[in-house]
């Protein structure tokens, strides 16, 4: 049987993608082919010949991502969890391995109407997921950047989630939750000054929510700090950090002494991904 036109054109991007060094080329030329023709990439295989510029427009979206374009600025959105999330220029994109920290958190017994807070939101995308599972909860997305808290706040429209602009290594933030909240969630720009990375993240991601000093641990520490005064007693803390500082990341979330079960959780691939730690004193 002759392949479709369609099916033709989505083996040339697949070339194309894969020869500009993109490792989920036929995954991204697929899922490119079902954004033009405005339905699922399982729907495809019913389409035998798309109608309109579909062609030209999915020649367009193509040279977009061989040039590095990240698929999700192209698709103006990104999946998380449960969530497809309104991304583009000036946020950082949600990745799939944020996803073993989302699903550690939802895995934890809270109470019925929780006080979660989700630091360094971004796009919103834990805060959002969050209070998506726990509808009765407060929860509290906190940022310092403008961008980021407009596609959060368009992210978060019809949820509970309560949008706060405020830098998270700043001392004596947000007072009004000391000893109140139950679980605290982040994502935080945690890589090491300098780390190489893709063109996708170094050209497109904000170096603002990438890059967390020297170290990696310039955003951590002062939010561990923050995090031990806010949560309650038995209250619940997770963090997001790079491969490179698990151990790290647990001596300084240790070094409070007012977390106790600091613990280091690896994502699907295997790689050191999260810490979590619990709030047992009252005092240091």
């Amino acid at each position: 049987m002759t392949p479709s036109r369609l099916r033709q054109a989505i083996d040339v991007a697949t070339a194309a993608l894969a020869e500009a060094g993109i490792d989920s080329a036929r995954t991204d030329a697929e899922l490119l082919a079902a954004h033009v023709a405005g339905v699922s990439r399982g729907r495809l295989v019913a389409i035998d010949e798309p109608g309109g510029d579909f062609f030209t427009r999915y020649d367009e979206a193509i040279d977009a991502r061989r040039r590095r374009i990240p698929l999700q600025h192209i698709t103006g959105f990104a999946a998380f969890g449960p969530l497809e999330l309104r991304v583009g220029p000036g946020v950082f994109i949600p990745r799939p391995e944020t996803e073993a920290l989302l699903e550690w958190a939802l895995a934890q017994r809270l109470p019925e109407r929780p006080v979660i807070v989700d630091l360094c939101t971004g796009s919103g995308a834990l805060a959002i997921a969050l209070a998506t599972h726990w509808p009765q909860a407060r929860v509290i997305a906190v940022d310092d950047d403008a961008t980021a808290l407009d596609y959060a706040r368009r992210n978060a429209e019809g949820t509970t989630v309560e949008l706060v602009r405020a830098d998270v290594t700043v001392p004596g933030l947000l007072t009004d939750l000391t000893g109140s909240v139950d679980l605290v969630v982040s994502n935080p720009p945690y890589i090491p000054a300098g780390a190489a990375l893709d063109p996708e993240v170094a050209d497109h991601d904000p170096a603002h929510a990438l890059f967390g000093g020297a170290d990696g641990m310039a955003v951590i520490a002062p939010m561990a700090r923050l995090s031990a005064g806010w949560l309650k007693p038995g209250g619940l803390f997770a963090v997001e950090h790079d491969d490179t500082t698990s151990d790290r990341t647990v001596e300084t979330i240790s070094s409070t002494t007012l977390f106790t079960a600091v613990t280091p959780h690896r994502d699907l691939t295997g790689r050191p991904r999260f810490v979590t730690a619990r709030r047992t004193k009252e005092s240091a």
